[in-house]
């Protein structure tokens, strides 16, 4: 069946993609189509924040991803959560608002991406910004993307605050100058106790104008081709296939892990390895996929005593009911946490020029994400390696759209990496043995403090770690002479016309935080570059 006729159509109702359908669909005399293979986020835990507890590991809200086994890892398979739902990730993720570290951008622009620089990035984090503080150089109000601050504290995470001060980090109010050396609680995407998505934010405001058409639960086969110009897309639903066309441009942005996967199968990609999947190539790309960038969060646990958690909160009846009473009546409590609350950037070394780890402190603590909650006083120190060396891959295993990608991290495969996360631990353990916290007598549960030698340590690591589900990389930006990069610094496709990808994939370089409202400034750039160019 044909749907017509569109001037921009965008593969993907994620963070990005509910970007640019607000942004595109602003002029009335262009046709925009946004193509989403999730459903509706009219589920209630898609807004109670609390809700991601229940929305990660369940197929209504989540693709249920899992990498190959992982060697640095104990060759472990980790499930690789992304959100399957209107508003993508942004449905089920951290709600932190993080930009990352001016030196990131600055690093773009230095890698050949012009335009790229904190200075010229800055701009479009503030385009959409509605910052409860003041507004600022750095912040401003009015925008779609509600930041707030947290409506919940714990005594752990004060205490942890203390303890990373006596360590030599010193207490921050804002993460998001630039600079996010030492601690703070998180900023969230949240208004009012509420979730804040993309979905919520942007296309749902949109969705009124009739020159938008939404499309949900579709399976994107490929991309169309006339010669080497993209002019439309095939997609599936219900056992019926669509096409639709476009007389602009096509853009995907289905995120770090689907849009290298619908490039692939477009034939865009590794040629000879298209080949032998039966894939025509359509363009020799070898980037695609490649470039694959992770934070690995090791998740270290230490048993408390004399002090709550949300261990001991949830495992009392009584103070579990009055969460659910506190969030009703007045749209604070447990009911409203981030799965982190406090963080901590810091430099595991003095060879860092910058801070290249981030904690996110948990007042609870599980084996993983989709378990329940241990049955005893504890809190997490989760932490992560903000730039790692190791690289790894994301490729389609079978031209079948409804295949499952493979991804393979490739966690820990640096030496770099492998070091980084030895000086993790000893610094995680350097802060909880600080007298701050004496007087909760923490105990290491996981991985355990018996261990001691590096080689213990990187075993014990290797055991606790898992992804904290910032998947960036995959069809990179880059300059001309670099065979590897997948698109320009317009994030337009080399060698093809007519066919963007705006979203994570985009990213030459993780940036050193969460990565969320990065990839909404890069599709608030994006959007204009699409405006600018069809001028």
């Amino acid at each position: 069946m044909d749907l017509g006729v569109f001037d921009d159509i965008i593969v993907g109702a994620g963070s990005a993609g509910c970007l640019l359908a607000n942004r595109l669909s602003a002029d009335p005399s262009r046709r925009v189509l946004i193509l989403e293979a999730g459903g509706k986020d009219d589920w209630i835990w898609l807004h109670i924040p609390a809700g991601y507890l229940f929305a990660i590991g369940n197929p209504r809200s989540d693709w249920m991803f899992e990498t190959d086994e992982e060697p640095g890892l104990g060759n472990r398979r980790l499930a690789y959560a992304r959100g399957k739902v209107l508003g993508g990730s942004s449905a089920i993720n951290a709600m932190i608002y993080m930009r990352g570290q001016a030196a990131d951008y600055d690093g773009w622009r230095q890698l050949g991406l012009p335009g790229w620089g904190w200075d010229e990035v800055l701009p479009a984090f503030l385009k959409h910004e509605d910052h409860v503080a003041p507004p600022s150089a750095l912040h401003r109000s009015g925008g779609e993307w509600r930041v707030e601050y947290p409506r919940i504290r714990w005594d752990i995470l004060d205490a942890l605050r203390d303890a990373a001060e006596q360590a030599g980090f010193p207490k921050v109010d804002d993460f998001n100058t630039g600079d996010n050396s030492g601690s703070s609680y998180f900023q969230v995407n949240q208004r009012r106790g509420l979730r804040v998505s993309a979905a919520t934010a942007f296309l749902k405001p949109a969705r009124k104008r009739p020159n938008l058409r939404l499309e949900t639960g579709v399976t994107v086969d490929r991309v169309l081709f006339d010669g080497r110009r993209a002019t439309g897309v095939r997609f599936r639903r219900g056992g019926e296939t669509f096409t639709a066309t476009a007389r602009g441009e096509v853009v995907l942005a289905a995120g770090a892990i689907g849009s290298p996967a619908i490039l692939q199968r477009s034939g865009v990609g590794d040629a000879a390895r298209l080949r032998a999947l039966g894939v025509e190539p359509v363009h020799d790309a070898p980037g695609v996929g490649a470039n694959l960038q992770d934070h690995l969060q090791i998740r270290p646990v230490f048993k408390v005593s004399g002090v709550r958690t949300l261990n001991t909160d949830y495992a009392n009846l009584i103070r579990r009911g009055l969460m659910g009473l506190d969030y009703v009546l007045r749209r604070r409590g447990p009911l409203t946490m981030a799965p982190s609350q406090v963080g901590l950037f810091a430099r595991s070394d003095a060879r860092y020029a910058t801070p290249n780890l981030q904690f996110h402190f948990q007042p609870l603590s599980l084996d993983r994400w989709g378990d329940g909650l241990h049955p005893f006083g504890a809190f997490t120190a989760s932490v992560c390696n903000l730039r790692p060396a190791s690289r790894g891959s994301v490729t389609i295993a079978s031209p079948d759209p409804e295949a499952a990608p493979r991804i393979a991290p490739n966690y820990l495969a640096e030496l770099e990496d492998r070091q980084v996360a030895i000086e993790a631990l000893r610094l995680v353990r350097h802060i909880v043995g600080q007298p701050a916290l004496a007087r909760y007598r923490p105990v290491e549960h996981r991985p355990g403090a018996d261990l001691s030698s590096d080689e213990e340590l990187l075993a014990g690591a290797g055991a606790v770690a898992s992804t904290i589900f910032h998947p960036v990389g995959t069809a990179a930006m880059g300059p001309a002479d670099n065979p590897m990069a997948v698109l320009d610094e317009r994030m337009k496709v080399r060698g093809l016309a007519g066919l963007r990808v705006i979203d994570a994939s985009a990213m030459p370089r993780i940036v050193s935080g969460n990565t969320n409202s990065p990839t909404l400034m890069m599709a608030e750039k994006g959007a204009a570059m699409m405006i600018e160019d069809r001028a």
